[in-house]
């Protein structure tokens, strides 16, 4: 029986780069968005003709209906879910935090974290053996920012990823003997489309340069390591957070 799981933010980026890699392993494959309809039919064709199977899922992650709506979704597709890829997440233009208006940083900790935990929280449900699931994997998306702090930039974004970070340790002990690993990615500059919405589109070429990789990551090489950590291979890894960002 092929595998299934929900990738939250599957439309473009790391997201869509996974369901690709896990199509061509067989997975199925729910294909969250938020607005972009058409890039998610394009990610689902992708999926497909690696050969998985697909559908998309239009949602809100950090609106508690719709999370349990796109579970329902998947469940009811595809008859249960194994994994999920807590990806979605936003930032804004750069600016010191002195400089950043309420309306601003609620959106960002409403996305990025509110969102992340509910759909992990929802995973923790529906996966656990002791509410009735069979296992699983959570594997979250976070960020070398976390670490690095994002002066000047993105403290916000920075402390939301934390977050994450801890979120991911809290819940991989809670949910070990459940039979649901939990782990997380933490990506340095990798191009995608994520710069552009923070009004620099040319800011992993930029700086990847200066990482001791001398270049910037791509979506092909984080999807990478989500997929080993979603596989058997990583079976005793949970509670790990794995930093793909070229040494920086």
């Amino acid at each position: 029986m092929p595998k299934v799981v929900l990738i939250t933010g599957a439309s473009r980026g790391i997201g869509r780069a996974t369901a690709k890699l896990l199509g061509a392993q067989g997975w199925s494959i729910g294909i969250n968005f938020m607005q972009n309809e058409a890039a998610a039919h394009e990610a689902v064709a992708e999926v497909r003709q690696a050969g998985g199977d697909a559908f998309p899922i239009r949602g809100d992650a950090a609106d508690e209906s719709d999370v349990l709506a796109m579970f329902d979704a998947v469940e009811s597709t595809f008859g249960r879910v194994d994994a999920l890829v807590n990806n979605a997440g936003i930032v804004a233009p750069s600016m010191p935090l002195a400089d950043m208006s309420i309306a601003r940083l609620k959106k960002i900790f409403d996305v990025n974290i509110l969102g992340a935990y509910l759909c992990a929280r929802e995973a923790a449900r529906r996966m656990s053996k002791g509410r009735g699931g069979h296992g699983g994997v959570i594997v979250n998306v976070s960020s070398i920012a976390s670490r690095l702090g994002s002066p000047h930039e993105y403290v916000d974004y920075a402390g939301s990823k934390g977050a994450i970070d801890t979120m991911t340790i809290g819940l991989a002990k809670e949910l070990g003997q459940e039979g649901v690993r939990v782990n997380a990615v933490r990506p340095g500059l990798i191009d995608t489309e994520i710069h552009a919405s923070g009004g620099r589109p040319d800011r992993a070429a930029m700086l990847g340069a200066q990482s001791p990789l001398g270049r910037p990551g791509t979506a092909d090489e984080v999807a990478e390591t989500i997929v080993w950590l979603l596989s058997d291979a990583a079976s005793y890894v949970t509670g790990a957070l794995l930093d793909v960002g070229g040494g920086r």
